[in-house]
């Protein structure tokens, strides 16, 4: 993880977030943009965080996704928080 600017993540995970939350903006039609951004979103967190735990939070991220009204909870964020915070490295 040393290699791997914090803030540059952090940065990135709050704009990825915000854009999972925009199809809040566009009721009905927003909630089908959300099948679009799944999948997308899922691969994008497989591609930041490629270790086991990133593998298990693209899935997370896409199942997230997929389900209205679970828009709001900011995965990417979290992980950012898990690798950054909370993760001791081995």
């Amino acid at each position: 993880m040393s290699n791997k600017n914090p803030i540059t993540y952090l940065v990135l995970s709050i704009l990825l977030d915000t854009i999972g939350m925009l199809s809040y903006l566009v009721p009905v039609i927003g909630e089908f943009s959300d099948f679009l951004w799944a999948p997308l979103s899922g691969w994008i967190m497989s591609r930041m965080y490629s270790n086991k735990q990133g593998k298990v939070a693209a899935v997370v991220q896409t199942i997230e996704e997929l389900i209205p009204g679970f828009d709001v909870i900011p995965t990417f964020t979290i992980m950012w928080i898990y690798t950054f915070v909370l993760k001791k490295d081995d």
